[in-house]
C-alpha cells in the first residue's frame, strides 16, 4: 500500500490551526480579565469560587456601610428631637394671671366694716349682734341698730364690687386662653406642650379663685343681713319687754294742787 507523503503534513497543520484558534477564543468567551491571576510559569488561572467570595464580601461591606449611615442619621434625628423637646414655650401668661388674682385679693382686702377675718367677725358678733343687740339704754340700741344696718349695706356693696372685678377678668382670661391654645397647637416639643398645659391649668385655677371670691363675698353679705335681722328681732323683743314693764304698779301718794 502506497502512503501519501503530503497527508501527515496536512494533519499536523490542521491540528496546529485548531490549537491556535482555541487559545485565541478562550479569553473572549470566559469571565472578565480581573477574574484571572498569573500563576507559576506566567500561566493565567481563573478561580470562580474565589471570585464569588470576593463579590459576596464586597456586598456585605457595602451593606454594613449603609447600615452605619442609617444609624448615624437616626441618631442625628434623635438629637434634633431632643433639642425640640427641650425648647421653652415663647409665651407666658403668668404675669397677667398674677395681676388678675392680685386685683381680686385687693377687692377682698377692701371689705368694709367686717373683713374676712375669723377673729374680727367673732369680736363683732360678740359686741353688736345677737344678745348684745338687746343691751344698753335706748340710745345705745338705736346706735347699734344703725351700725348693723350700715354693715349690711357695706357687705352688699363689697359683694357687688368683687363680682364686677370677676366679670372684668373674664375678657382677659379669654385672651390668655386663646393665646395659650395657639401656642400649644404650634408646640414643637414635649416641654412646650407641658408648659402650655401648665399655663392653661393656672388660668383655670385663676378662674376658680375668682368664682370662690365672688361666692364668698355674696355669702358674706347675705350672712350679715341675716345677722342684722336676727339682732333687730332680739332688740325688738327687748324694747317690747321694757315697754310693758310697769315696775311695782301704782303707789298712792300725796297730791298737791296749784296754789297750795
Amino acid at each position: 500500500m502506497t502512503r501519501n507523503p503530503e497527508r501527515p503534513a496536512r494533519t499536523r497543520k490542521l491540528a496546529a490551526a485548531l490549537m491556535a484558534s482555541a487559545l485565541v477564543l478562550t479569553p473572549v468567551i470566559s469571565t472578565p480579565a480581573q477574574a484571572f491571576f498569573f500563576g507559576g510559569g506566567g500561566r493565567i488561572v481563573y478561580d470562580p469560587r474565589n471570585h464569588a467570595e470576593n463579590i459576596l464580601s464586597a456586598a456585605r461591606a457595602l451593606e454594613q456601610i449603609n447600615n452605619q449611615i442609617a444609624q448615624i442619621q437616626n441618631q442625628a434625628q434623635m438629637l434634633m428631637n431632643d433639642a425640640l423637646n427641650l425648647a421653652n414655650l415663647p409665651h407666658s401668661s403668668l404675669a397677667q394671671l398674677q395681676d388678675a388674682i392680685g386685683e381680686t385679693q385687693r377687692l377682698l382686702a377692701d371689705a368694709q366694716s367686717l373683713a374676712f377675718d375669723v377673729a374680727t367677725i367673732e369680736q363683732a358678733f360678740t359686741q353688736d349682734y345677737g344678745a348684745a343687740a338687746a343691751q344698753g339704754d335706748f340710745d345705745a340700741m338705736i346706735a347699734g341698730a344703725r351700725k348693723r344696718w350700715e354693715t349690711s349695706v357695706a357687705g352688699f356693696e363689697d359683694a357687688l364690687r368683687v363680682q364686677a372685678g370677676v366679670v372684668g377678668n373674664i375678657d382677659g382670661a379669654r385672651t390668655q386662653m386663646d393665646a395659650l391654645i395657639r401656642e400649644s397647637q404650634g408646640a414643637v416639643g414635649a416641654l412646650q406642650v407641658a408648659q402650655a398645659g401648665n399655663q392653661l391649668l393656672a388660668l383655670q385655677s385663676t378662674q376658680i379663685a375668682d368664682l370662690t371670691a365672688a361666692i364668698a363675698a355674696q355669702n358674706r353679705a347675705e350672712a350679715l343681713e341675716a345677722a342684722r335681722i336676727a339682732s333687730a328681732e332680739a332688740q325688738g323683743r327687748e324694747n317690747l319687754a321694757r315697754f310693758l314693764d310697769y315696775g311695782g304698779g301704782y303707789s298712792p301718794g300725796t297730791v298737791r294742787f296749784f296754789g297750795e
